[in-house]
């Protein structure tokens, strides 16, 4: 049974490049990344963040003043003045904090991409999971049905008085350890399908007939880094602040230059008036103290953390890539052994001819299917590696 088993998995695995599945996973995938809660929080918080940066751009309110004078001693009429004024920064502080506001949304863009892609992460997971609980359900049911077949055979030793109580005892035991292995599995199906479900926003996810199509290959290693620098939102955060932290040092430097007053002024008394345009400069002296060198420091910051963060990123990956190649190699090499293994079904008949007392038959039956499932953790670890590995592709 062994022997079909492995096939049958193995006939489902084709080479196709990268962590990919029909429709059914793409569509999954499209699903929750439209319905996840969190993410379309965020999209909110986004559209609310960069509303609030340009509002830092706007212009400063016109002032409108005017003055009433009738009090006092005066051989004239009263006087009045009314003047209207704006006041706004020199004209390329408006560009260069244009600049970094659309520095800023890039980087909640990518904010945001860097969330979609850990929320798919863990989604894939949760299929790839899914996956394999579905295969251990199928083979833990024929495996439920052998287990009763020998009870069944036992009792009806027993009834002929051929063999004692004890191995009858032991014969129910494991048939409903099995089935308590079937009841197990039913309910991490269950969860699973719930926290598939949560990610999806708390739609049902439609993932019974899920089939993966695998590549057990992925790129070399560098070439792979190489398309994570360019496709990975966590990665390119980190030039992304860099940016941001360089055009606060822009607009520093542009906000040492005057503010600019322009505007109209009125002042009549006597039947007689005089009116025409105002401007002024303020002068720079100590609004922008230390403010460049504060922008500047920031930025170096930036650049080393940039240094840092992808060479700790690049180790991570590394130690990814390690594990990936070592359990892609001891699965390979577990499916090849199967292959050359007795199946259950052999064992099973062995049993049945007589060839085994059924203590040899549990030891040896028990042996290979610890050896099995220990295959199929091991195929569910090795994809969820290479899903982890390709999170720049979700």
């Amino acid at each position: 049974m062994y022997r079909y088993i492995v096939s049958a998995v193995c006939g489902f695995l084709i080479s196709i490049g990268s962590f990919a599945q029909e429709t059914g996973l793409e569509g999954i995938l499209k699903e929750i990344s439209q319905n996840n809660r969190q993410l379309k929080a965020y999209q909110s918080f986004i559209a609310s963040k960069v509303l609030g940066n340009k509002t830092e751009n706007n212009l400063q309110d016109p002032e409108v003043s005017a003055f009433y004078l009738p009090f006092g001693e005066h051989a004239t009429d009263d006087y009045y003045e009314y003047q209207i004024s704006q006041q706004f920064e020199f004209p390329t502080v408006y560009g260069a904090r244009s600049k970094r506001i659309d520095k800023q949304k890039e980087l909640l863009e990518l904010e945001y991409k860097t969330l979609r892609q850990e929320v798919l992460l863990k989604a894939t997971k949760q299929l790839v999971e899914l996956q394999n609980l579905q295969q251990r359900k199928e083979l833990e049911q024929k495996r439920a049905e052998q287990a009763k077949q020998v009870y069944d055979q036992i009792r009806r030793l027993f009834d002929a008085e051929q063999i004692g109580i004890l191995e009858l005892n032991k014969a129910k035991v494991a048939w409903l350890q099995q089935q308590f292995e079937m009841d197990q599995i039913e309910i991490r199906i269950r969860n699973t399908l719930m926290n598939l479900q949560k990610l999806n926003g708390g739609n049902p996810v439609q993932a019974d007939q899920i089939q993966f199509f695998e590549d057990p290959e992925v790129a070399e290693m560098q070439t792979l880094w190489e398309a994570k620098l360019s496709a990975d939102a966590e990665v390119q955060m980190l030039p992304a602040r860099e940016s941001l932290a360089e055009s606060k040092v822009k607009l520093e430097k542009n906000k040492v230059l005057p503010d600019v007053t322009i505007g109209y002024n009125y002042q009549g008394v006597n039947s007689s008036n005089y009116s025409g345009f105002l401007g002024g400069l303020s002068i720079p002296l100590w609004n922008s103290k230390n403010k460049i060198k504060a922008a500047t420091a920031n930025l170096e910051y930036a650049q080393a953390n940039t240094d840092a963060e992808t060479a700790e990123l690049y180790t991570r990956f590394q130690e990814n890539f390690q594990q990936y190649q070592l359990l892609k190699r001891k699965y390979e090499e577990y499916q090849k052994t199967f292959k050359d293994l007795n199946s259950e079904e052999l064992l099973f008949k062995a049993y049945d001819l007589g060839e085994f007392s059924f203590l040899d038959y549990y030891r040896e039956i028990e042996f290979y299917r610890q050896a099995y499932n220990k295959m199929l953790e091991m195929q569910k670890e090795l994809f969820q590696l290479k899903a982890e590995l390709l999170k720049h592709q979700l």
